[in-house]
């Protein structure tokens, strides 16, 4: 049986992780590997009503209750949908996973960032990405490319985006071999021949 892996997909809206989360689905899978796409907030089932009221509630919801949501949602999606496929040896594609909460809760809204680390830890028992894949993108791109029809995270702001870019670059420094920053400034087949480079030295 092939080794299963997890693949988690980061970086700023915008940034064109979820084009490029599609494109290595069909690579993989058009080279004979099994491939599952999750994502969070959202995975399938409950996970999709948690995404529901992240993205789309008009009320208003603290940074605490925010970031508990997210918990939420991350330990349903590594119970019912990661780990299983990995244990069945499928490459697992994530749009979004812990580093999301470090930078947008920690970086980008003022959370203690050793208390999300802690509160991931416990989500995902302990359970580590085997790569992330950071796509960066300057602010100004990165708001063009979402356009004027943006859920409640996308209306946060360029000031709050700045500090999540920036979050995620720190992160990337900490942990260079889990994760690797990609020009997603570049062409869609530029960035797509990027990631396949970095991913081939994952597979088996």
């Amino acid at each position: 049986m092939k080794k299963g892996l997890f693949i988690t997909f980061e970086g700023a809206d915008g940034c064109g992780k979820t084009t490029q989360l599609n494109l290595l689905k069909d690579y993989l899978e058009n080279n004979g590997y099994e491939v599952v796409l999750t994502r969070e907030p959202g995975g399938k089932g409950l996970g999709e009503k948690v995404r529901e009221i992240l993205l789309n509630y008009d009320g208003e919801v603290s940074n605490r209750c925010e970031s508990f949501l997210f918990l939420a949602d991350r330990a349903q999606n590594i119970d019912i949908i990661v780990n299983p496929a990995i244990e069945q040896g499928k490459i697992v594609l994530c749009d979004r996973h812990t580093d999301s909460s470090v930078a947008y809760q920690g970086y980008g809204r003022g959370l203690d960032i050793n208390q999300i680390n802690t509160l991931n830890n416990l989500a995902t028992n302990n359970k580590k990405p085997d790569l992330t894949l950071v796509f960066d993108v300057d602010i100004e791109t990165s708001m063009q490319r979402v356009g004027n029809e943006k859920d409640r995270m996308e209306s946060a702001g360029k000031d709050f985006f700045n500090r999540v870019r920036n979050g995620y670059l720190e992160l990337a420094k900490q942990e260079p071999e889990r994760i690797k920053v990609v020009d997603s400034t570049k062409s869609i087949q530029e960035v797509q021949k990027d990631v396949l480079e970095i991913i081939k030295t994952k597979l088996n």
